[in-house]
């Protein structure tokens, strides 16, 4: 039982009168992984949530948690608990008392709630603060009380929708350090709902790129990075520089192509699946010269102008016009503290790319 994924979604549509919402997906979540569901707006990614939590039905197909059918199961049934983006804390009660709504709504003894309360409370690291009221805490500590309260029911999938989007950017990057950490102690699976691609490649340890109802790719973080299958993939996860191309040949994992400003070179393909499809090329791989070019062997060069530079702190990102009008980003990393300052706009320079850092996606 223990190889059985946690969850499965079985060729799963929803509709919603005429508009599929989630088409056709296919879908196995293996136990104690931090999944996320990544996508735009209206891709169907909090539809899926909701299915599992069984806040919405499948039009068809099944969803199955450890191996059970859940057509017929009620969400207070189900061996889930749901975090959602508004936190969802009750005003009127102290943090003790938010986290243990649930076990007495439940029926869970009297004597076996304080201390699960305590150590839900210690494990979200609110520790001397179970007697606040939640007008008393910071949005992180609120957060927390709602994590806590999930957790306290020891459920064997923590659903998260959106949980983070409404803190600041420091405290969202504290609180997906935390939920890693929780994810790691508590040992049971996350699945976050989220359109923030840092935050999914920050945490999760697989990603499904949502678009339109269907999956177009699940992979790991640095996979889904380094090697889209498909243009959208590449351009939704990060920056992306494309150059439509001709497939002249292919062999094994290899394609002979021929591109506009770069002529006729190999590349990798990004799967077996693709046999056609557009180049990308990521901004920080490219390399920028405003001297006369010393090429590396092998490196093709492009020739372009620059637009604007927009300052980040850690990195710079340079937009660029080149020959042939195509607009184009790099990304140059900031590592002196003295700077002699960046070069203005118009300023001609050549752009290096190694072949090998070109792949050939889907479109």
């Amino acid at each position: 039982m223990t190889d059985t994924p946690i969850v499965t979604f079985e060729n799963v549509t929803k509709s919603f009168g005429r508009t599929k919402a989630v088409d056709g997906v296919s879908l196995a979540i293996p136990r104690n992984a931090f999944f996320a569901l990544l996508g735009p707006s209206g891709c169907g990614k909090t539809t899926l949530l909701r299915m599992l939590g069984g806040f919405a039905h499948p039009t068809s197909g099944r969803v199955l948690i450890d191996g059970e059918d859940m057509a017929d199961v009620p969400p207070n049934r189900r061996p889930v608990n749901m975090v959602f983006q508004s936190y969802a804390v009750f005003p009127h009660m102290t943090v003790a008392e938010n986290v243990a709504y649930g076990l007495k709504v439940t029926g869970v003894p009297k004597a076996e709630i304080g201390p699960r309360v305590e150590e839900a409370i210690a494990m979200v690291r609110l520790d001397g603060m179970a007697a606040r009221m939640p007008d008393e805490l910071s949005g992180g500590q609120r957060q927390r009380v709602a994590l806590a309260r999930a957790l306290v029911k020891r459920p064997k999938l923590l659903l998260l929708d959106e949980p983070l989007s409404a803190l600041d950017k420091k405290l969202r990057e504290e609180m997906q350090l935390e939920l890693v950490r929780l994810q790691t102690e508590v040992g049971i699976t996350f699945i976050i709902v989220t359109h923030d691609q840092e935050e999914a490649l920050g945490m999760a340890s697989d990603i499904a790129v949502m678009k339109e109802g269907r999956i177009l790719q699940i992979a790991p973080p640095r996979q889904l990075y380094e090697h889209p299958t498909h243009r959208f993939v590449a351009e939704f996860i990060g920056a992306s520089n494309s150059f439509e191309c001709e497939v002249l040949g292919i062999e094994g994992g290899m394609a002979r192509v021929r591109a506009p400003l770069l002529g006729e070179l190999s590349v990798e393909r990004a799967s077996a699946d693709v046999r056609a499809g557009t180049l990308i090329v990521r901004p920080e791989k490219m390399r920028m010269d405003f001297s006369s070019p010393d090429p590396d062997p092998g490196e093709v060069l492009v020739e372009a102008r620059i637009d604007q530079i927009s300052y980040f702190g850690d990195l710079s990102v340079v937009y660029l016009t080149a020959a042939d009008g195509r607009r184009l980003q790099c990304s140059r990393y900031n590592t002196n503290r003295i700077d002699k300052g960046d070069p203005p706009p118009g300023t001609p320079c050549t752009i290096g790319i190694h072949p090998e850092d070109l792949l050939l996606v889907g479109d």
